[in-house]
């Protein structure tokens, strides 16, 4: 860390850089899905096909941003210090777990045939996504 006037530190620029893309990732993947949700019924509402056609487009942008939150992710723990508590460990744990979950209930759901399928795995999907920002804002705090 570098310190600059009154004490206060700032991240070297690796750092600063690492945490922002990993940040811009998560804002992507978790506020995306949030959004594309709260869109869905007026979508529908309009023409029956448009989430689908709004949803292939988004893909576009969330899978690179969650490939993008697992890399950083990835770098973010490269970087941890080796004493840190057990509890820290079972804390990142629980959050790879979550992100794992988040992907995968988003890939079942791309590839659902039915409304309850998609509904059930798309809810799984930014569940996993909400709890596992949660639980990366406890670690950083």
């Amino acid at each position: 860390m570098t310190t600059i006037h009154m004490g206060v530190q700032l991240a070297s620029t690796t750092d600063s850089i690492r945490i922002f893309l990993h940040v811009i990732g998560a804002t992507v993947w978790v506020g995306g899905q949030l959004v594309f949700a709260a869109l869905v019924p007026i979508l529908k509402a309009k023409d029956a096909a448009l989430p689908k056609l709004v949803a292939k487009q988004f893909n576009k942008v969330a899978w690179p941003a969650f490939g993008l939150l697992i890399l950083t992710g990835f770098w973010n723990m490269a970087t941890l210090p080796k004493d840190l508590p057990s509890s820290y460990h079972v804390a990142i744990a629980i959050k790879m777990s979550v992100v794992t979950l988040s992907g995968v209930a988003a890939y079942l759901h791309a590839r659902a045939k039915s409304t309850k399928g998609m509904a059930l795995w798309g809810a799984a999907s930014g569940l996993a996504a909400i709890s596992a920002t949660y639980v990366g804002v406890l670690l950083a705090g």
